[in-house]
């Protein structure tokens, strides 16, 4: 939460309640807007227990398919469908990833039709795939409902409620015993109770968790009446004359203040705060927020202060009070990660992206510097806001920048935070400017898909590795560094088998991943695509996947090996594809 609300009330969407036309319908007879689309596999859960039966649903009228079931290019198991609500109980190793999908019955080339993936993981932490909600008016279950199946669909096992609060250092509207049905939030939004349970359980009933937000420092202006100490608060000179502020003019009902999270007594302040969400709302854990570097600072004793080193000690003050709960923190542009966050509690590392990291590079560095800081035993998840200058105002989410910052995500073992009620390009979560079309909903589907069904090789161990790929046809390819006219390859080493992953940058008219104003080009596909490369083992198996292509499903690859020398056909590249050389 950095640059912390750069709002744009002027425009209509931006706080507005349930949106009354979802499926952008107009008068009859009706038509579908650009925003519809309507998946036709869906599943009951998010994510599933070992040995828990999965039930999908297919809308569609053929009557004449089959279902296969797969992990990592292999068939588990096909049948033919008899109906099209159906259940798979799948094998009961735990955190894996699978692919399934729909093919015409007799087809002996098994075409996939329709796919979805699904992710069996007994505890979310291995896997996250963190998405938001941020509106909290007074919205019916429909509504509710509605938001939680499109996040369903991708997959999302944790949902963090921003700005869901009352006052940064009394979240908690009311007391436990009488909490308030409605309550003024920061911005002077009316939030209900009956909107943040109907959340909570929606998002429970797919097995998802439910994470409260809030700053690990903040007070408002009336906290001294709720009890924060004056000895409390952060300076910014040695006498205590100015506190530390985060200034936030009208509609915001004050500024933010800023005080010591490794002060033992405001530690124990907010965790009674706290205590009280958690007596009231059935929450499965704690999102910290906090906003980055402040420069020098003071304690009330003019001693100076260290900020990113006090988040530690807070981490495990919460956790101590709470061992039940998850715990993740927010390092604003890395602030505090390598220092104490990382090594901390946290169940997995959350990074907001700011400027100077604007790169594609960048963005590759802060997941591998995350895997080196947690022990390579906790994943990271990104809020990289796309789009941003263009979130100012209303308009359409551009698809080739989104796709390709996924690609460099994804390929890299990262997760983005980027999906709610609405996509996310702004660190107030609450503005909506920038819609997705169906058409980008239906291919982030597919990206998600791929994440979930390839998660064993994109996030779950191996050694990231840098391959000498070279390409045919005066293809140029850069390893490791993402470049402006050729396609990049990054890659994961395993005991058995090493993946290559090849991003399309051929046609890049920017190497900023944000893509701020939405002017990101659509790469052109490359057909008649072949790589060499260096093994040092005999080759068994050879098989690509991709989220452009085939909706994912693995498909076998031809290969020629002479000696240590590898050559594989492709069939083609839009903007990322997965080799995966199995030995």
């Amino acid at each position: 939460m950095k640059r912390i609300f750069r709002l744009v009330v002027a425009s209509g969407m931006l706080l507005s309640g349930s949106c009354n036309n979802y499926y952008d319908i107009d008068k009859d007879p009706i038509t579908y807007g650009q925003t519809y689309f309507k998946p036709v596999i869906n599943t009951d859960k998010a994510v599933y227990k070992p040995g828990e039966k999965i039930t999908f649903t297919a809308a569609i009228s053929d009557n004449n398919l089959s279902v296969a079931y797969t992990y990592l290019g292999e068939m588990i198991k096909e049948e033919p469908l008899s109906q099209l609500s159906w259940t798979w109980t799948p094998p009961t190793t735990d955190f894996r990833g699978y692919m399934v999908y729909l093919f015409k019955t007799g087809d002996t080339t098994k075409k996939p039709l329709y796919s979805i993936a699904v992710d069996i993981s007994s505890d979310w932490r291995k896997f996250p795939r963190y998405g938001f909600v941020s509106n909290y008016d007074r919205l019916d279950q429909q509504a509710i409902q509605r938001n939680v199946e499109t996040l369903n669909r991708f997959h999302i096992n944790g949902i963090q409620f921003y700005d869901w609060q009352m006052d940064q250092h009394k979240p908690l509207a009311g007391s436990v015993s009488s909490p308030a049905d409605s309550w003024l939030d920061l911005i002077g939004r009316t939030n209900y109770k009956s909107t943040v349970d109907g959340y909570i359980q929606a998002a429970h009933d797919k097995g998802m968790k439910a994470m409260f937000y809030n700053l690990l420092y903040g007070a408002l202006s009336n906290a001294a009446s709720d009890g924060v100490s004056e000895q409390w608060y952060l300076f910014k000179d040695n006498q205590h004359q100015e506190k530390d502020r985060h200034p936030l003019n009208a509609p915001f009902r004050s500024n933010i203040y800023l005080v010591d999270p490794g002060n033992s007594a405001w530690q124990t302040y907010i965790n009674k705060r706290h205590q009280d969400v958690f007596a009231v709302y059935n929450f499965d854990g704690y999102h910290i927020d906090q906003l980055g570097d402040r420069g020098k600072l003071y304690d009330y004793t003019g001693k100076e202060v260290k900020l990113e080193q006090r988040y530690g000690s807070f981490i495990a003050a919460s956790k101590k009070a709470f061992p039940g709960k998850y715990h993740v923190m927010n390092a604003v542009n890395q602030y505090g990660q390598e220092s104490g966050i990382a090594s901390s509690a946290v169940d997995f590392l959350y990074a907001e992206v700011w400027d100077p990291n604007k790169s594609y590079d960048e963005l590759v560095k802060i997941i591998q510097d995350n895997d080196r800081f947690g022990n390579y035993n906790k994943n990271t998840v990104l809020a990289a806001y796309m789009n941003y200058a263009k979130s100012n105002q209303a308009g359409f989410v551009n698809e080739p920048g989104v796709l390709l910052t996924n690609a460099v995500i994804f390929a890299n073992g990262g997760a983005h935070l980027e999906m709610g009620e609405h996509y996310l390009t702004n660190e107030y979560f609450a503005n909506n400017n920038l819609q997705l079309k169906g058409t980008t909903k239906e291919k982030l589907i597919q990206y998600y898909d791929f994440m979930v069904a390839y998660q064993n090789v994109l996030r779950d161990g191996g050694t990231a590795a840098v391959f000498s790929v070279t390409g045919t046809n005066a293809l140029t390819i850069s390893n490791g560094k993402a470049r402006s006219g050729s396609i990049t390859s990054y890659g994961r080493h395993f005991a058995n088998r090493d993946v290559i992953h090849l991003i399309n940058f051929k046609d890049a008219n920017t190497m900023e991943w944000r893509d701020t104003n939405g002017t990101q080009q659509e790469p052109s596909r490359i057909d008649g695509l072949q790589i060499k490369l260096d093994v040092t083992r005999t080759v068994k198996r050879v098989w690509l996947a991709s989220p452009d292509m085939q909706g994912g499903v693995a498909i076998p690859l031809t290969k020629a090996q002479t000696g240590n020398k590898l050559t594989i056909d492709l069939p083609g590249l839009k903007y990322w594809d997965m080799v995966v050389i199995e030995y």
